[in-house]
């Protein structure tokens, strides 16, 4: 049974905060899933309906009340858990009693069963910005990822099951650890011997090993349009890193690594949105992908801050207009320095 929003129930409290109730009938609207602390994004997505004068609201789904972008969302929702076979039912109940038109994925959680379900969506008159299953698939299995990297010439890092490193009579320290289907960096780890990769194989689920990579590393937001074209990459240099997303970064305008995370985007044929790829410039002038994910990565506000108005483009795109594009159209060298800030929640 789908959980009444904050505008359907007595209001207590911290329920009041970032509720704007109001009644009236919006031109467009969109829908977050599994929200959470992506308030840069739905701000974003917010100032580009202004700039296009729409008037549009912005729902947002988590599981928890307790969740600071859910805060600011014009309407929130409380669902199952992404894996409750109820889930995508919730989300059709969402779409369809608030006339959804976009419906913008922010984690790996629900992309498999939102792409299996996309007919659904797309009957309720709701565009999803989700790849098929088949490109969501490469994409969250790292094993798979480095197959097609491989398969398709592109360079990659070297990716091994630990039983076959540990069948090589030479070993090229330090390995790095992660499992093949982990995300936001979690469960990552680096091995420096073979007593070191024992221990943490054990403790890694689902763990494969790594070749770690010496170079500068860089996040792509590659923005594929609804044509399935790329029209822009921002490469965005990640200086420091904290739970998986980038808290300092630069925009690098690099055109060597623009041209190939463009042809890896179309090649596998993600899209459409913003697909995110993880790679290395070695210290040898190398191009070493590592990973790709396809939707909004967390530090795309860069990005956008930028000039790459992606949450515009999308919007333009969804009625009828044809964005402006450049594929160089954002500022070089920004520089992003994240930090926290805080939502207040007033006691019941």
């Amino acid at each position: 049974m789908l959980l009444k929003t904050t505008d359907q129930r007595k209001l207590t409290g911290w329920q009041k905060i970032a509720n704007r109730k109001s009644k009236i009938a919006n031109d467009f609207n969109v829908l977050f899933t599994c929200i959470g602390r992506r308030v840069s994004l739905l701000q974003s997505f917010r100032r580009a309906a202004a700039q296009l004068k729409m008037n549009a609201a912005f729902l947002g789904t988590d599981r928890a009340g307790l969740s600071s972008a859910l805060q600011l969302c014009d309407r929130r929702f409380l669902v199952k858990p992404t894996t409750h076979r109820g889930y995508i039912g919730q989300l059709l109940s969402i779409v369809k009693a608030n006339r959804v038109k976009l419906l913008v994925p922010t984690v790996d959680l629900d992309l498999k069963s939102l792409a299996r379900n996309e007919p659904k969506f797309a009957a309720a008159g709701c565009r999803v910005l989700v790849s098929t299953q088949d490109v969501i698939d490469i994409c969250q299995d790292k094993r798979k990822t480095y197959r097609f990297l491989v398969k398709n010439g592109f360079d990659a890092a070297i990716t091994m099951s630990v039983r076959s490193v540990l069948s090589m009579s030479k070993i090229n320290w330090p390995c790095f650890l992660k499992p093949w289907d982990g995300s936001a960096g979690r469960e990552n780890a680096v091995a420096t011997n073979r007593k070191e990769l024992l221990f943490y194989a054990r403790r890694i689920p689902n763990v494969i090993c790594q070749e770690f990579v010496e170079g500068a590393e860089f996040t792509c937001d590659a923005y594929v349009d609804f044509g399935m074209k790329v029209r822009c990459v921002v490469p965005r240099r990640r200086i420091e890193v904290r739970a998986g997303e980038t808290s300092k970064g630069q925009v690098t305008m690099n055109g060597r690594i623009m041209d190939e995370a463009a042809a890896l985007v179309e090649k596998l044929g993600a899209g459409p949105g913003v697909i995110t790829l993880q790679l290395f410039l070695t210290d040898d002038g190398k191009v070493k992908f590592i990973e790709i994910n396809p939707r909004f990565g967390g530090g795309v506000p860069l990005s956008i801050k930028a000039g790459a108005n992606f949450p515009k483009w999308i919007l333009q795109e969804l009625t009828g207009n044809k964005p402006n594009i450049r594929p160089d159209g954002f500022k070089d060298n920004l520089t992003m320095l994240r930090y926290d800030s805080e939502v207040w929640l007033e006691g019941s």
